[in-house]
Protein backbone atom coordinates (compact mmCIF):
# COMPACT_ATOMS: atom_id res chain seq x y z
CA UNK A 1 0.00 0.00 0.00
CA UNK A 2 0.85 3.28 -0.64
CA UNK A 3 1.55 6.13 2.12
CA UNK A 4 -0.93 8.97 1.82
CA UNK A 5 1.07 12.06 0.85
CA UNK A 6 1.36 14.89 3.00
CA UNK A 7 -1.87 17.30 2.73
CA UNK A 8 -4.06 14.63 0.50
CA UNK A 9 -7.88 14.17 2.26
CA UNK A 10 -8.62 10.93 4.56
CA UNK A 11 -12.04 9.72 3.88
CA UNK A 12 -14.46 10.93 6.10
CA UNK A 13 -16.45 8.39 8.42
CA UNK A 14 -19.68 9.31 6.08
CA UNK A 15 -18.02 8.17 3.18
CA UNK A 16 -16.30 5.30 4.59
CA UNK A 17 -19.66 3.72 6.31
CA UNK A 18 -21.46 3.92 2.70
CA UNK A 19 -18.26 2.76 1.03
CA UNK A 20 -18.45 -0.32 3.39
CA UNK A 21 -21.81 -0.90 3.12
CA UNK A 22 -21.97 -0.96 -0.71
CA UNK A 23 -20.15 -4.42 0.11
CA UNK A 24 -23.15 -5.54 1.27
CA UNK A 25 -25.87 -4.03 -0.19
CA UNK A 26 -28.19 -5.22 -2.72
CA UNK A 27 -28.17 -3.41 -5.76
CA UNK A 28 -31.37 -4.32 -8.00
CA UNK A 29 -30.51 -5.83 -11.22
CA UNK A 30 -32.94 -6.02 -14.02
CA UNK A 31 -31.18 -6.20 -17.31
CA UNK A 32 -28.61 -8.56 -17.75
CA UNK A 33 -25.82 -7.20 -20.24
CA UNK A 34 -22.38 -8.81 -21.32
CA UNK A 35 -19.43 -6.44 -19.99
CA UNK A 36 -21.52 -5.21 -17.65
CA UNK A 37 -19.43 -3.70 -14.25
CA UNK A 38 -22.25 -4.75 -11.72
CA UNK A 39 -19.11 -6.95 -9.84
CA UNK A 40 -16.67 -4.23 -9.78
CA UNK A 41 -19.19 -1.27 -8.66
CA UNK A 42 -17.15 -0.92 -5.68
CA UNK A 43 -14.46 -0.05 -6.81
CA UNK A 44 -15.74 2.29 -9.13
CA UNK A 45 -18.33 4.04 -6.89
CA UNK A 46 -15.03 4.08 -4.20
CA UNK A 47 -13.35 6.64 -6.90
CA UNK A 48 -16.15 9.24 -7.14
CA UNK A 49 -15.92 12.38 -5.13
CA UNK A 50 -18.21 13.48 -2.41
CA UNK A 51 -21.42 15.07 -3.27
CA UNK A 52 -21.56 14.72 -6.88
CA UNK A 53 -24.84 16.34 -7.85
CA UNK A 54 -25.63 14.21 -11.21
CA UNK A 55 -23.59 11.55 -12.08
CA UNK A 56 -23.69 10.86 -16.15
CA UNK A 57 -23.50 7.34 -18.25
CA UNK A 58 -23.18 7.81 -21.65
CA UNK A 59 -22.53 4.07 -22.50
CA UNK A 60 -25.41 2.86 -19.94
CA UNK A 61 -26.28 -0.60 -20.99
CA UNK A 62 -27.48 -2.54 -17.98
CA UNK A 63 -26.57 0.86 -15.75
CA UNK A 64 -25.02 -1.30 -13.13
CA UNK A 65 -23.06 1.79 -12.28
CA UNK A 66 -25.55 4.42 -12.23
CA UNK A 67 -28.13 1.96 -9.93
CA UNK A 68 -25.24 1.24 -7.09
CA UNK A 69 -25.03 4.64 -7.40
CA UNK A 70 -28.34 5.69 -6.44
CA UNK A 71 -28.32 2.91 -3.56
CA UNK A 72 -25.44 4.45 -2.13
CA UNK A 73 -26.18 8.32 -2.27
CA UNK A 74 -23.33 9.11 -4.21
CA UNK A 75 -25.16 10.99 -7.07
CA UNK A 76 -28.40 12.55 -6.17
CA UNK A 77 -29.63 12.98 -10.35
CA UNK A 78 -28.64 10.66 -12.85
CA UNK A 79 -28.62 10.09 -16.68
CA UNK A 80 -28.33 7.18 -18.47
CA UNK A 81 -27.53 7.66 -22.22
CA UNK A 82 -26.66 4.32 -25.09
CA UNK A 83 -26.99 4.51 -28.61
CA UNK A 84 -29.14 1.85 -28.68
CA UNK A 85 -32.61 3.03 -28.60
CA UNK A 86 -34.67 0.24 -27.88
CA UNK A 87 -32.77 -0.51 -24.28
CA UNK A 88 -33.09 2.99 -23.70
CA UNK A 89 -36.93 2.43 -24.26
CA UNK A 90 -37.30 -0.24 -21.93
CA UNK A 91 -35.40 1.48 -19.03
CA UNK A 92 -37.80 4.30 -19.68
CA UNK A 93 -40.57 2.03 -18.95
CA UNK A 94 -39.15 0.30 -15.86
CA UNK A 95 -38.30 3.39 -14.15
CA UNK A 96 -41.71 4.98 -15.39
CA UNK A 97 -44.11 1.87 -15.47
CA UNK A 98 -42.52 -1.04 -13.86
CA UNK A 99 -45.65 -2.90 -13.23
CA UNK A 100 -46.83 -2.92 -16.92
CA UNK A 101 -43.40 -3.73 -18.34
CA UNK A 102 -43.60 -6.80 -15.32
CA UNK A 103 -46.55 -7.90 -16.25
CA UNK A 104 -45.42 -7.94 -19.89
CA UNK A 105 -42.60 -10.02 -18.99
CA UNK A 106 -44.95 -12.24 -17.35
CA UNK A 107 -47.35 -12.79 -20.14
CA UNK A 108 -44.45 -13.52 -22.89
CA UNK A 109 -42.62 -15.70 -20.09
CA UNK A 110 -45.67 -18.08 -19.40
CA UNK A 111 -46.60 -18.27 -22.93
CA UNK A 112 -43.30 -19.95 -24.18
CA UNK A 113 -43.83 -23.09 -21.69
CA UNK A 114 -43.27 -26.58 -23.87
CA UNK A 115 -42.09 -24.57 -26.96
CA UNK A 116 -39.40 -22.39 -25.88
CA UNK A 117 -36.78 -22.18 -28.80
CA UNK A 118 -39.59 -21.90 -31.45
CA UNK A 119 -41.06 -18.91 -29.39
CA UNK A 120 -38.27 -17.05 -29.13
CA UNK A 121 -37.45 -16.95 -32.37
CA UNK A 122 -41.20 -15.47 -32.17
CA UNK A 123 -40.30 -12.89 -30.23
CA UNK A 124 -37.38 -11.91 -32.14
CA UNK A 125 -38.91 -11.75 -34.76
CA UNK A 126 -41.45 -9.20 -33.45
CA UNK A 127 -39.18 -7.53 -31.93
CA UNK A 128 -36.78 -6.38 -34.96
CA UNK A 129 -40.39 -5.21 -36.58
CA UNK A 130 -41.98 -3.37 -33.78
CA UNK A 131 -38.92 -3.00 -31.00
CA UNK A 132 -41.41 -3.44 -28.04
CA UNK A 133 -39.37 -3.03 -24.51
CA UNK A 134 -41.24 -6.40 -23.82
CA UNK A 135 -40.01 -8.13 -26.30
CA UNK A 136 -36.28 -6.84 -25.46
CA UNK A 137 -36.61 -7.54 -22.06
CA UNK A 138 -37.59 -11.13 -22.81
CA UNK A 139 -34.96 -11.44 -25.37
CA UNK A 140 -32.27 -10.21 -23.08
CA UNK A 141 -33.12 -12.43 -19.97
CA UNK A 142 -33.27 -15.77 -22.29
CA UNK A 143 -30.45 -15.24 -24.99
CA UNK A 144 -27.02 -16.50 -24.59
CA UNK A 145 -24.57 -15.10 -22.51
CA UNK A 146 -26.85 -11.90 -22.06
CA UNK A 147 -24.94 -11.13 -25.01
CA UNK A 148 -26.56 -8.43 -27.44
CA UNK A 149 -25.74 -8.45 -30.93
CA UNK A 150 -27.73 -6.65 -33.55
CA UNK A 151 -26.22 -7.32 -36.94
CA UNK A 152 -25.60 -4.57 -39.91
CA UNK A 153 -29.20 -3.80 -40.58
CA UNK A 154 -29.85 -3.37 -36.87
CA UNK A 155 -31.60 -6.74 -36.42
CA UNK A 156 -31.32 -8.40 -33.42
CA UNK A 157 -29.78 -11.70 -33.54
CA UNK A 158 -28.95 -13.69 -30.77
CA UNK A 159 -29.53 -17.00 -30.19
CA UNK A 160 -31.34 -18.19 -27.09
CA UNK A 161 -29.58 -19.95 -24.24
CA UNK A 162 -31.97 -23.24 -24.61
CA UNK A 163 -30.98 -24.80 -21.00
CA UNK A 164 -32.67 -21.47 -19.70
CA UNK A 165 -36.32 -20.01 -19.63
CA UNK A 166 -35.48 -16.80 -18.43
CA UNK A 167 -35.74 -15.26 -14.91
CA UNK A 168 -39.14 -16.41 -13.08
CA UNK A 169 -41.66 -13.60 -13.22
CA UNK A 170 -41.57 -12.10 -9.44
CA UNK A 171 -38.22 -12.38 -9.03
CA UNK A 172 -38.07 -10.07 -11.88
CA UNK A 173 -40.90 -7.86 -10.89
CA UNK A 174 -38.83 -7.13 -7.69
CA UNK A 175 -35.75 -6.23 -9.60
CA UNK A 176 -37.58 -4.00 -11.46
CA UNK A 177 -39.95 -2.15 -8.87
CA UNK A 178 -36.63 -1.54 -6.54
CA UNK A 179 -34.58 -0.02 -9.63
CA UNK A 180 -37.57 1.94 -10.35
CA UNK A 181 -37.58 3.31 -6.82
CA UNK A 182 -34.00 4.39 -7.09
CA UNK A 183 -34.06 6.38 -10.20
CA UNK A 184 -37.61 7.46 -10.43
CA UNK A 185 -38.27 11.21 -10.55
CA UNK A 186 -34.41 11.93 -10.48
CA UNK A 187 -33.14 10.45 -14.16
CA UNK A 188 -32.85 11.68 -17.55
CA UNK A 189 -32.87 9.13 -20.19
CA UNK A 190 -31.33 9.38 -23.58
CA UNK A 191 -31.23 7.63 -26.78
CA UNK A 192 -28.28 8.70 -28.90
CA UNK A 193 -24.57 9.06 -29.36
CA UNK A 194 -22.43 9.57 -26.23
CA UNK A 195 -20.99 13.15 -27.67
CA UNK A 196 -24.45 14.30 -27.24
CA UNK A 197 -24.70 13.30 -23.46
CA UNK A 198 -20.84 14.30 -22.81
CA UNK A 199 -21.65 18.12 -24.32
CA UNK A 200 -23.55 18.62 -20.94
CA UNK A 201 -21.41 17.45 -18.85
CA UNK A 202 -19.93 20.20 -16.32
CA UNK A 203 -17.41 20.68 -13.61
CA UNK A 204 -19.53 19.54 -10.60
CA UNK A 205 -21.06 15.87 -12.42
CA UNK A 206 -19.17 12.45 -12.26
CA UNK A 207 -18.71 10.88 -15.68
CA UNK A 208 -18.57 6.96 -16.06
CA UNK A 209 -17.70 5.50 -19.28
CA UNK A 210 -17.47 1.77 -20.15
CA UNK A 211 -17.29 2.24 -24.01
CA UNK A 212 -16.83 -1.26 -25.73
CA UNK A 213 -13.33 -2.22 -25.21
CA UNK A 214 -11.68 -1.56 -28.71
CA UNK A 215 -9.22 -4.83 -27.88
CA UNK A 216 -11.83 -6.88 -27.74
CA UNK A 217 -14.67 -5.46 -30.50
CA UNK A 218 -12.13 -3.43 -32.69
CA UNK A 219 -14.08 -0.50 -34.22
CA UNK A 220 -17.43 -3.16 -34.90
CA UNK A 221 -19.01 -4.16 -31.36
CA UNK A 222 -22.12 -6.05 -32.19
CA UNK A 223 -23.85 -4.10 -29.49
CA UNK A 224 -24.29 -1.18 -31.70
CA UNK A 225 -25.00 -0.95 -35.60
CA UNK A 226 -22.25 1.90 -35.75
CA UNK A 227 -18.47 1.33 -34.26
CA UNK A 228 -16.22 3.26 -32.17
CA UNK A 229 -13.33 5.48 -33.09
CA UNK A 230 -10.75 5.32 -30.61
CA UNK A 231 -9.01 8.69 -32.65
CA UNK A 232 -12.61 10.61 -31.88
CA UNK A 233 -13.17 8.87 -28.67
CA UNK A 234 -9.69 9.92 -26.93
CA UNK A 235 -10.35 13.11 -28.79
CA UNK A 236 -13.89 13.42 -26.55
CA UNK A 237 -11.90 13.07 -23.15
CA UNK A 238 -9.31 15.90 -24.41
CA UNK A 239 -12.57 17.85 -24.42
CA UNK A 240 -13.27 16.88 -20.89
CA UNK A 241 -10.15 17.67 -19.87
CA UNK A 242 -10.24 21.18 -20.78
CA UNK A 243 -13.72 21.94 -19.70
CA UNK A 244 -12.57 20.60 -16.31
CA UNK A 245 -14.70 17.60 -16.03
CA UNK A 246 -14.33 14.57 -13.56
CA UNK A 247 -14.39 11.22 -15.43
CA UNK A 248 -13.98 7.49 -14.51
CA UNK A 249 -13.04 5.30 -17.60
CA UNK A 250 -13.22 1.58 -17.89
CA UNK A 251 -11.63 0.71 -21.15
CA UNK A 252 -9.27 -2.19 -21.90
CA UNK A 253 -7.63 -4.59 -19.57
CA UNK A 254 -5.47 -7.63 -19.82
CA UNK A 255 -5.90 -11.65 -19.22
CA UNK A 256 -2.21 -12.63 -17.11
CA UNK A 257 0.08 -11.44 -19.60
CA UNK A 258 -2.45 -10.59 -22.61
CA UNK A 259 -3.16 -6.73 -23.20
CA UNK A 260 -6.17 -5.82 -24.68
CA UNK A 261 -6.78 -2.55 -26.48
CA UNK A 262 -4.52 0.36 -27.28
CA UNK A 263 -3.26 2.39 -24.15
CA UNK A 264 -4.27 5.88 -23.64
CA UNK A 265 -2.45 8.60 -24.90
CA UNK A 266 -0.20 10.25 -22.55
CA UNK A 267 -1.29 13.17 -23.09
CA UNK A 268 -4.60 12.81 -21.15
CA UNK A 269 -2.65 12.42 -17.69
CA UNK A 270 -5.12 10.06 -16.89
CA UNK A 271 -4.39 7.73 -13.60
CA UNK A 272 -4.85 4.01 -14.11
CA UNK A 273 -5.52 1.66 -11.74
CA UNK A 274 -5.26 -2.37 -12.99
CA UNK A 275 -8.72 -4.05 -10.83
CA UNK A 276 -8.18 -7.40 -10.41
CA UNK A 277 -11.47 -9.07 -11.86
CA UNK A 278 -10.83 -12.79 -10.78
CA UNK A 279 -10.59 -15.74 -13.38
CA UNK A 280 -11.46 -16.10 -16.76
CA UNK A 281 -15.29 -18.08 -16.86
CA UNK A 282 -14.08 -19.01 -20.26
CA UNK A 283 -10.79 -19.75 -20.04
CA UNK A 284 -11.54 -21.84 -16.56
CA UNK A 285 -14.32 -24.24 -18.74
CA UNK A 286 -11.08 -24.56 -21.30
CA UNK A 287 -8.74 -26.09 -18.26
CA UNK A 288 -6.50 -22.72 -18.29
CA UNK A 289 -5.89 -20.77 -15.21
CA UNK A 290 -6.04 -17.38 -16.30
CA UNK A 291 -6.42 -14.10 -14.50
CA UNK A 292 -8.25 -10.89 -15.78
CA UNK A 293 -7.54 -7.11 -15.23
CA UNK A 294 -9.85 -4.33 -15.94
CA UNK A 295 -8.62 -1.09 -16.07
CA UNK A 296 -10.06 2.31 -14.58
CA UNK A 297 -8.51 5.31 -15.89
CA UNK A 298 -9.20 8.51 -13.81
CA UNK A 299 -9.30 12.34 -15.09
CA UNK A 300 -6.98 15.02 -13.79
CA UNK A 301 -9.85 17.07 -12.99
CA UNK A 302 -10.94 13.81 -10.66
CA UNK A 303 -7.58 12.88 -9.17
CA UNK A 304 -7.49 16.52 -7.73
CA UNK A 305 -10.95 16.82 -6.79
CA UNK A 306 -10.64 14.01 -4.73
CA UNK A 307 -7.36 14.84 -3.49
CA UNK A 308 -7.00 11.53 -2.77
CA UNK A 309 -7.47 7.81 -5.10
CA UNK A 310 -9.34 5.43 -2.65
CA UNK A 311 -10.83 2.20 -4.11
CA UNK A 312 -11.33 -1.55 -3.18
CA UNK A 313 -10.91 -4.41 -5.28
CA UNK A 314 -13.30 -7.81 -5.88
CA UNK A 315 -11.91 -11.23 -5.95
CA UNK A 316 -14.06 -13.79 -7.00
CA UNK A 317 -13.40 -18.02 -5.99
CA UNK A 318 -12.95 -20.35 -8.67
CA UNK A 319 -16.54 -21.09 -8.73
CA UNK A 320 -18.63 -20.95 -11.77
CA UNK A 321 -21.76 -18.53 -11.82
CA UNK A 322 -25.11 -19.36 -13.55
CA UNK A 323 -26.27 -16.35 -16.08
CA UNK A 324 -29.23 -15.57 -13.78
CA UNK A 325 -27.66 -15.63 -10.05
CA UNK A 326 -28.39 -13.13 -8.34
CA UNK A 327 -25.87 -14.21 -5.72
CA UNK A 328 -22.84 -15.36 -6.57
CA UNK A 329 -19.92 -16.72 -4.26
CA UNK A 330 -17.90 -14.02 -3.80
CA UNK A 331 -15.66 -12.11 -1.51
CA UNK A 332 -14.08 -8.40 -0.81
CA UNK A 333 -10.25 -7.29 -0.23
CA UNK A 334 -10.53 -3.55 0.79
CA UNK A 335 -7.58 -1.62 0.11
CA UNK A 336 -6.73 2.07 0.20
CA UNK A 337 -4.07 3.65 -2.19
CA UNK A 338 -3.59 7.55 -2.07
CA UNK A 339 -1.65 9.06 -5.09
CA UNK A 340 -1.83 12.98 -6.42
CA UNK A 341 -1.37 13.65 -9.64
CA UNK A 342 1.63 16.36 -10.30
CA UNK A 343 1.04 19.67 -11.80
CA UNK A 344 4.12 20.39 -13.11
CA UNK A 345 3.87 17.63 -15.53
CA UNK A 346 1.48 16.79 -18.38
CA UNK A 347 2.65 13.95 -19.71
CA UNK A 348 3.10 12.12 -16.47
CA UNK A 349 1.05 8.83 -16.36
CA UNK A 350 0.66 7.07 -13.03
CA UNK A 351 -0.39 3.24 -12.82
CA UNK A 352 -1.68 1.69 -9.22
CA UNK A 353 -1.77 -2.27 -10.03
CA UNK A 354 -4.73 -3.17 -6.97
CA UNK A 355 -2.85 -6.56 -5.43
CA UNK A 356 -5.33 -9.56 -4.59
Amino acid sequence: MVEPSPGLRESSKEETAKAGMLDQMRVPHPVPYQGSKRKLTPAILACFPPGSPRLIEPFAGSAAVTLAAAASEKASRFVIADLNAPLMDLWRAMIGDPDGIADRYRKLWHAQAGREREFYDHVRDQFNKIHAPGHLLYLLLRCVKAAVHYNANGDFNQSPDNRRRGMNPETLRHEIADASRLLKGKTQVVAGDYREALEDARPEDIVYMDPPYQGVCGNRDGRYIKGLSFEDFTQELRKLNERRVSYILSYDGRANDRVYGRPMPEDLCLFRIDLDAGRSTQATFLGKDVTTYESLYLSPALAERTGKIDTSHLTRRAQQTTLFDDSPVIEWARNQIYQKMPRESHRAKHQAIVPT
